[in-house]
């Protein structure tokens, strides 16, 4: 291909203003470069054409009609070669046939997917969504290896590299059937730990959030790595599940049977804000921009108070 020879393109941008302006002086003031520099990249031009491209006239110069060939060749390659660098057309949601790579926590999906994924077959049907699951301990390396374009999820540190905007705040509550338990506000500490309990953990343990904050260690029935199935879990059960309030909302969603009551014991388990996190590196990016906007819309409609209580 032409673009492994040994020819540098900026010698014919020198060449192109060096032409437009007649003058070396006049061609380095306006390359910001000094005469001797734009004099060798002429020298190093014709070198590689062959033959001259200007020729004395005068106190200044002309071009030879290899130079006038090489003009009328060159200049319109190279303002559509600025152009293209330039300007960049605007996104269209209805023409975009992205698909935007996001990660999501537990249950996140139910509050968020079925909303979005209407904006997406009114306003932008082409583009699609690849949905992986993430948690605060993963999503970081998935971000920064390129394997997600963005994510919504709790998170620790994070290097700078990843952008970060809280979407709403992540307290807990506990969830029970109130056919097989009776819980009566307010949900002490006390009365809380003398049921068992069904408790979510990432490592493979018996130790959740309380456990970890309280230094107290619940009756644990079970122990499960993900939010998705407490509620076919707890129903019908005795087992009280401690989760974040979003989480309690959609699994009341579809499980009305079940309660849940808020723990007085709350000093030290506020939870983490839920966050939206992305790649810096496409903060440019139209079609994500497009899709993370649709999702801290949903999310301030679905959780506007949560974002306000976490404010405070």
């Amino acid at each position: 291909m032409a673009y492994g020879r040994d020819l540098d393109l900026n010698l014919l941008r020198v060449f192109v203003v060096v032409a437009e302006t007649g003058s070396v002086t006049t061609a380095a003031s306006r390359l910001y470069l000094t005469q001797p520099a734009v004099s060798a990249a002429l020298r190093r031009l014709t070198a590689a054409v062959g033959s001259p491209l200007f020729a004395r006239a005068g106190r200044g110069i002309r071009l030879t009609a290899r130079g006038e060939n090489l003009l009328a060749t060159a200049r319109p390659h190279l303002e559509a070669i600025v152009h293209a660098t330039l300007s960049s057309e605007p996104f269209s949601p209805a023409k975009s046939d992205r698909t935007i790579r996001i990660g999501l926590s537990d249950a996140t999906d139910a509050w968020l997917l079925p909303p979005l994924l209407r904006v997406l077959a009114n306003d932008a049907p082409h583009m699609r969504l690849l949905v992986s699951p993430v948690q605060f301990r993963t999503v970081g390396p998935l971000l920064a290896s390129s394997t997600l374009d963005c994510a919504i999820t709790v998170a620790d540190d994070l290097p700078t590299s990843i952008g970060r905007r809280p979407l709403f705040w992540g307290s807990f509550t506990c969830l029970f059937d109130p056919r097989r338990t009776k819980l009566t506000k307010p949900l002490t500490l006390e009365k809380y730990l003398r049921h068992e309990h069904v408790i979510v953990s990432y490592n493979r343990d018996f130790r959740g959030i309380v456990e970890d904050v309280l230094g107290v260690t619940r009756r644990a029935r079970v122990s499960v790595p993900t939010f998705l199935g407490l509620g076919a879990i707890v129903e019908g059960s005795t087992l009280l599940a401690t989760v974040p309030e979003s989480v309690a909302r959609t699994i009341l969603a579809d499980r009305p049977r079940l309660r849940a009551i808020p723990l007085a014991f709350t000093k030290g388990i506020k939870g983490s804000p839920i966050e939206l996190l992305w790649r810096r590196e496409m903060e440019d990016d139209g079609a994500l921009a497009f899709v993370m906007s649709h999702v801290e819309r949903i999310a301030n409609e679905a959780f506007g108070s949560f974002a306000k209580r976490g404010s405070r």
